[in-house]
């Protein structure tokens, strides 16, 4: 983008508030295109931006605590909404308890292809929430 002689080279900023599409198919995005004022920006980089995502806080961490109590991961362990629940240590068996544990603590019945989708704590909690929803709706 050139800068007409003196004046500052434009500058676009951009803030993801709430997804107009369902979080599993924004995960793992390497690179996006946004138009903004009829321009184009290909190709800007996943990490700058910051997806806020459905899942109240209280949420993940109780998503993270359940993980943690199936897993016996130690108090140290790094679990976060981003951890990918395979790469903390968990099976087929781990994830089924881990879902039966996730039905248990919220009240909700959680269908088998949404379990299986299901590969990060935030999706975990993502799906809770949406669960939630059409539960008091």
């Amino acid at each position: 983008m050139a800068a007409a002689a003196g004046a500052a080279p434009a500058r676009a900023s951009f803030a993801l508030r709430q997804a107009q599409v369902p979080v599993s198919k924004i995960c793992n995005v390497r690179s996006v295109s946004l138009p903004v004022a009829g321009r184009s920006f290909p190709s800007l980089k996943a990490r700058h931006f910051q997806v806020f995502c459905a899942a109240k806080k209280e949420t993940v961490d109780k998503v993270c605590h359940i993980i943690r109590q199936q897993l016996a991961l130690p108090d140290d362990a790094t679990v976060i909404g981003e951890s990918n629940i395979s790469q903390l240590g968990a099976d087929s068996l781990d994830t089924v308890e881990i879902v039966m544990a996730i039905e248990e603590e919220f009240g909700i019945l959680v269908e088998e292809d949404s379990a299986q989708s299901i590969t990060t704590v935030q999706e975990a909690a993502d799906m809770i929430e949406e669960q939630l929803k059409k539960k008091g709706a």
